[in-house]
This record gives structure tokens, sequence and C-alpha cells, in this order.
């Protein structure tokens, strides 16, 4: 069950805005970890993963991968999401087997979206589409329920996870400081004053400053 509130839409029917910075949307769905509803998970950092199908080389892949690092993802204090339209059942079954070949336990839940209610509410998939052709995405919901970020990939290109920790590191940061990552910002780098922020100094050349600082920093 999705509650999906009201919002422009253009000609095309397509939402006329993006979801980055807007609330997200609430659900219940079915998990391989029981019932889970997002609304309940208020309070901390939420990846939201989707993937076009179960038992598929590129999300096999995947879900090894994240398994693998799910415990950098919880230090963070991340909650790790899966979703696919597969049952829960197909779900289980995957997991097993990925769990049994690969010698790693995907210990987040994995969500069934069989009416593809939640893929289509956060865009995950064309809204004309009869197919999960397109579905590989990945939402990052923060502590007040608000999607900070959100990436695509095709359905041929596996995602990074290395980028995946990357992003999430940054919006904590950020999100917690108040203050800019530059381009290649890693884990331990320099951070930068926002615009507005730099602007309010007495420097001049507050442009310049700010990459100094950061420069410094880094």
């Amino acid at each position: 069950m999705v509650q999906n509130p009201d919002e422009p839409s253009d000609t095309t029917g397509f939402a006329a805005r993006s979801l980055v910075g807007g609330p997200a949307i609430d659900f219940v769905a079915r998990s391989t970890r029981g019932e889970v509803r997002l609304s309940d998970l208020a309070g901390r950092w939420v990846l939201l993963f989707c993937h076009p199908a179960d038992f598929t080389p590129v999300c096999t892949s995947e879900f090894v991968a994240l398994a693998r690092e799910q415990g950098r993802f919880a230090d963070m204090g991340v909650q790790l999401l899966g979703l696919s339209v597969d049952s829960v059942f197909s779900h289980m079954g995957w997991i097993e087997w990925i769990e049994r070949e690969f010698d790693v336990s995907v210990d987040f839940p994995v969500l069934e979206d069989v009416s593809m209610d939640i893929a289509r509410a956060y865009g995950m998939i064309d809204a004309y589409s009869a197919t999960t052709a397109t579905v590989r995405s990945c939402l990052f919901i923060d502590p007040a329920q608000r999607v900070q970020a959100l990436i695509h990939y095709p359905m041929h290109i596996g995602r990074s996870v290395d980028e995946l920790l990357r992003v999430q590191a940054a919006l904590i940061e950020t999100y917690e400081t108040n203050k800019t990552t530059p381009a290649n910002w890693a884990p331990g780098d320099g951070v930068m004053l926002s615009a507005v922020d730099a602007l309010a100094g007495p420097k001049k050349d507050w442009l310049q400053h700010v990459m100094r600082l950061n420069k410094t920093k880094s």
C-alpha cells in the first residue's frame, strides 16, 4: 500500500517536480523480514534500492556486493531496503541461493512490489510501462523522511557499492554540518561552506576563499 500525496503533473502525466528534497512517500509492504512501513523508520537514514528481478546476473552481483558491505552501512546508521516486483517467496528462495553459493548473509529486508505501486510512486519505472525493464534505482532518505538523493542506473549496468557508500557518507556529513562537499569528496576530506554562508562573510573573494579552505582541509 502506497500513500502518494497529491503533486502537480505536466501534460504528459509525469510528476512535474523532482523527488529530491521532497517528502518520502510512505508505504507498507511485505518483506523477507516481515511487514515494513517506511514511516516506522523515521529518525534514521534509509537507502531504498530497486532491482529488475530476482535470479538475474547483474542483480545477483549487486546483492552479493551489498551483503558484503552491509556492516559499513549499519555503522553509519543506515537501513538498507531492497525492492523488486517479485514475491516474498521468490526473494527468500533467491537469498537462500545467494547465501549458499556465495557464503554471505543478506540481513536487510527485501520488499515485494508485485503491483509496482512503490516503484511507480518513486519514479523507478516508466509510468506507462508494463515491465520492470527500467527499474534499477537508489533513493537516499534522511531521518526526517525526506528524499536527499536519487540515482538511476540502466538495466545492464550494475551499481557501485563504493559510490553508494560515498554518497551516503556525504549526505550524512552535509546533513549534520549544513556544509557542502566538493567534486570527488571522500570520507575524511574537507568540506566547504555553502554559497549562502560564504557570501554572508566579510571576504569579497568568497569563492576563492572557500576553495582554498577546502584544499587546506583535504
